[in-house]
């Protein structure tokens, strides 16, 4: 679905060049403050020289574009609590605030509520296979550059306060080899059906790059943590479905649980694309062969919650078996996996119809207790939504 009314960056900096606010954090935020403390991407406190009236020209483009100028108190925007967040949050708005993202904030993200299904759903609605074994969660081998270059980690903010979830650089048909996008999950954008779009979503490939542990991450320096840059998205997409049904319990809108990020970098970078940055991206297979023909699939992500703690890279290889939450909605993918809540986004890799690896799918539900992941197959919907985004940044 393409997100209405996107607010550009240069509309926050108008708006606090006139308020002499600096685009960053605020005071009390850094250093991981679990509430948000922004509204809409703009950072709380006031003035520097005091209140300075705002023209109404500008006040009409902010209202226009989803700020509600009550909120406004002294040239600062107050905090805002779940309620605002829930009923302000529907359009897409996410400009650069630098430095937002330092490494203890990063460190500190939580993992959002993702979406649970009852391990017995499904199985006697459209084609279930038998739920299947565990499969233990393998550390993905260091440094992750070499092993595993496409996969990152996506942090964001939501009423609940700073979260992360996992994705991959995919390739972008309108930028052959210099691709600025990125798949991840609806629910790591998009709280769905009982909510809005997420604030400051970041993509940070190859985090924690060396595999350290949480312990020597804590005032480690931004390049150890984010070797490759953080990267902004400046465009996000998911499906109408997601946004319309999604939710955190009972599987609802999980087939369609998929969004793609266009993203750029914070300081402007070396002029290079994410994916010459990393070195390669992934191409998106949406005519993946049926589940009888794959002989394995591999998912990538960053679990966060116990065992895990959201620092490292894991990986789970299973052949795949099919799940089907609802007769009406298309076949999930199924695996064997322990990964936990923080893995969500995370791509699924399996040989396309070109005997190359592809992505095919990515980390949307599982049971309460870790055993097993499942991911919607990607169709029409998922395309249309890849397509939208590649073509909205072709020039």
């Amino acid at each position: 679905m393409r997100p209405n009314r996107p607010v550009t960056a240069t509309l926050c900096a108008a708006a606090l060049a006139l308020t002499a606010a600096a685009c960053g954090p605020g005071d009390g935020e850094a250093g991981g403050d679990a509430k948000p403390t922004v509204a809409a991407g703009l950072p709380s406190g006031g003035a520097a020289d005091g209140p300075v009236k705002i023209p109404q020209e500008l006040k009409d483009k902010l209202k226009q574009h989803g700020f509600d100028m009550e909120k406004w108190k002294g040239g600062a925007w107050k905090n805002w609590n779940k309620q605002d967040w829930l009923r302000e949050a529907g359009d897409y708005v996410n400009p650069i605030i630098d430095g937002l993202w330092d490494p203890d904030r990063m460190r500190d993200a939580e993992q959002p509520q993702r979406p649970s299904v009852d391990p017995d759903a499904g199985k006697d609605q459209g084609v279930t296979d038998p739920t299947p074994a565990p499969v233990t969660a393998k550390a993905a081998a260091s440094p992750y550059h070499s092993s595993v270059p496409t996969s990152g980690k996506v942090f964001f903010d939501g009423p609940e306060g700073s979260m992360v979830c996992s994705a991959t650089v995919v390739k972008d048909p309108a930028h052959p080899g210099k691709s600025n996008m990125v798949w991840t999950a609806g629910h790591c954008v998009h709280a769905g059906k009982a909510g809005g779009w997420y604030r400051n979503i970041a993509f940070v490939p190859s985090y924690n790059n060396a595999g350290k542990p949480a312990a020597e991450l804590k005032g480690a320096p931004r390049e150890q943590v984010a070797p490759y840059g953080v990267w902004w998205s400046d465009w996000a997409q998911t499906s109408d479905q997601w946004i319309a049904t999604g939710g955190p319990t009972g599987g609802a809108g999980a087939p369609y649980d998929f969004a793609v990020l266009h993203v750029t970098p914070e300081k402007g970078g070396s002029g290079k694309s994410l994916e010459e940055t990393v070195g390669t991206a992934l191409p998106v297979e949406f005519n993946a062969p049926a589940v009888p023909k794959i002989t394995g699939m591999t998912a990538t992500g960053y679990p966060a919650a116990a065992p895990f703690d959201g620092q490292k890279a894991f990986q789970c290889t299973d052949k795949p078996g099919r799940l089907a939450l609802h007769q009406e909605d298309p076949v999930m993918y199924r695996i064997g996996c322990t990964m936990t809540g923080g893995s969500s986004g995370g791509g699924w890799i399996a040989t396309g119809a070109d005997g190359k690896p592809a992505l095919v799918s990515n980390t949307s539900i599982g049971p309460a207790k870790a055993g097993w992941l499942a991911g919607p197959k990607l169709g029409p919907e998922a395309k249309g939504i890849y397509d939208a985004v590649s073509t909205k940044f072709k020039r």
